[in-house]
């Protein structure tokens, strides 16, 4: 029986499978899970076309799912892995939950939180960036593609 390594990889193409979901839905292709002691508590992709509401970024969706899950609002002990890199609004969302972790695919050049002071993240929170980004911009690119 094959044992499964539950690396940060893992865990993104889990968010991956998510953007999937997203781009079938014609939605923006952003999928995200949050992990708490290894395991997966919350699945989330875009759903402002569906909800009619721009706030409902994958991000915002699995923050919601994982407080719901845990019974709280504070994700202190929890990592958000998302394929492309948080806006500002997601960003700013994460600091009030006090999440331990973001693990991203893709940087966004044009909205990622990254372009404004570090603030914007809660200071307890450690930031990982580049996993899975061939995977994760690719399948960007190719929902605008289509779109064009």
């Amino acid at each position: 029986m094959a044992i499964i390594e539950f690396t940060d990889e893992y865990f993104m193409r889990e968010a991956l499978k998510e953007a999937v979901l997203a781009f079938e839905d014609n939605e923006v292709p952003i999928g995200a899970v949050i992990v708490a002691n290894g395991r997966v508590i919350a699945k989330a992709h875009n759903l402002t076309e569906r909800l009619n509401d721009v706030t409902a970024h994958a991000e915002m969706q699995a923050f919601t799912a994982a407080a719901n899950y845990l019974g709280g609002k504070y994700l202190m002990d929890c990592c958000l892995y998302v394929t492309i890199e948080p806006c500002t609004m997601c960003a700013g969302a994460s600091y009030w939950t006090q999440i331990g972790r973001i693990v991203y695919g893709a940087k966004d050049e044009k909205k990622g939180f990254s372009l404004i002071p570090s603030t914007i993240l809660h200071p307890k929170t450690t930031i990982v960036g580049g996993i899975m980004e061939k995977e994760c911009s690719e399948l960007m690119q190719r929902f605008f593609k289509n779109k064009r």
